[in-house]
């Protein structure tokens, strides 16, 4: 998406809302837009940046092909400043840093932005010290806040933001268009699953790491199901292995949650719900054999529980001994 009509397209409310406050002047100090990943959060932050500089701007549209605009979509552009989350969180000292930039007047104008991914990852700090910025607004500095977890953004902080909510994208809609792209139906049903960004999808589904994960989540779903007693030493020698970051943990935690959703359809007859295993795949059978549908919906709870835990920095391998532990009793 990188004009304000494309936008339109998927999320028609927020693009209204933003550019009826363009065409009246009426920029907001500071907005914050909540949504799931793959919802246009970063094109409507690029796109509202682009239009505070851009060399020929036309009404509401900014021209996307000008000197300003090229460096702003590149991240060069020295009155744009972005901020992301360095490790786990953001940290106080980047917020420190950016107010220094801040004492000086801007480069090339008086305008300013300043653009936050994961604003729900701020640390305490962190967050009051960006406060400080939103209670005393300067009319020529603009601030965006992007979050996927709307939940974890203080409530002062909201309070003085402009909250644009974006819609999820309709899943079907999504795989038609990944089918429509040249990939296979059945890797599509997951993508749309596990994303709802275009690129995203496909460059997971060309990555040879993301192959390998979904074949370890297939071999793991197989010993719980056949040798659930070779199971702890099957997640040192191949889901340690190859699981090595925590947010690579976070997604083979996703993909077993797909797995075993897949096999409580399967006890209820939804094939059409399935979105990991194929309908016919045998291990569908063998694994609904081991567990009953209840077995399966408190699985599906300690697997939550397991997601809960790395996000509060539990180690990652601890996470996945004890969720092995507990799908084995």
């Amino acid at each position: 998406m990188e004009t304000w009509p494309e936008v339109a397209e998927i999320q028609p409310l927020a693009s209204r809302i933003i550019t009826n406050s363009i065409k009246k002047d009426r920029i907001s100090h500071a907005y914050l837009l909540q949504g799931e990943r793959g919802t246009g959060k970063e094109a409507i932050a690029l796109l509202i940046a682009k239009g505070l500089f851009c060399e020929n701007n036309s009404a509401d549209e900014p021209c996307s092909h000008c000197n300003a605009c090229h460096r702003i979509a590149s991240g060069n552009h020295p009155d744009v400043h972005w901020i992301e989350p360095d490790g786990q969180s953001i940290k106080i000292e980047q917020i420190r840093n950016l107010q220094k930039e801040f004492m000086y007047s801007g480069l090339e104008s008086d305008q300013k932005v300043y653009i936050i991914k994961g604003a729900d990852t701020l640390t305490v700090n962190a967050a009051n010290r960006i406060l400080k910025f939103l209670e005393e607004p300067n009319k020529k500095t603009t601030a965006i806040m992007m979050t996927d977890n709307s939940q974890s953004i203080l409530p002062t902080i909201r309070s003085r933001c402009q909250v644009i909510d974006l819609k999820p994208l309709n899943p079907v809609n999504f795989q038609k268009q990944l089918i429509e792209k040249g990939m296979h139906n059945r890797n599509a049903v997951l993508m749309s699953a596990l994303t709802n960004n275009l690129d995203d999808a496909f460059t997971r589904n060309n990555d040879e790491w993301f192959a390998s994960a979904r074949k370890i989540v297939v071999q793991l779903v197989e010993v719980l199901s056949s040798n659930p007693e070779d199971v702890y030493l099957f997640i040192h020698q191949h889901w340690v292995t190859h699981f090595k970051e925590r947010s690579e943990h976070e997604e083979g935690l996703d993909l077993l949650l797909f797995a075993f959703k897949d096999i409580l359809y399967y006890h209820i007859e939804n094939e059409a719900g399935m979105v990991f295993f194929a309908p016919s795949d045998e291990l569908l059978e063998k694994a609904a054999r081991r567990f009953s549908q209840e077995q399966l919906l408190d699985v599906l709870q300690t697997v939550l529980q397991a997601k809960r835990k790395l996000k509060q920095n539990v180690h990652p391998t601890l996470v996945m001994e004890q969720l092995t532990l507990q799908i084995q009793r």
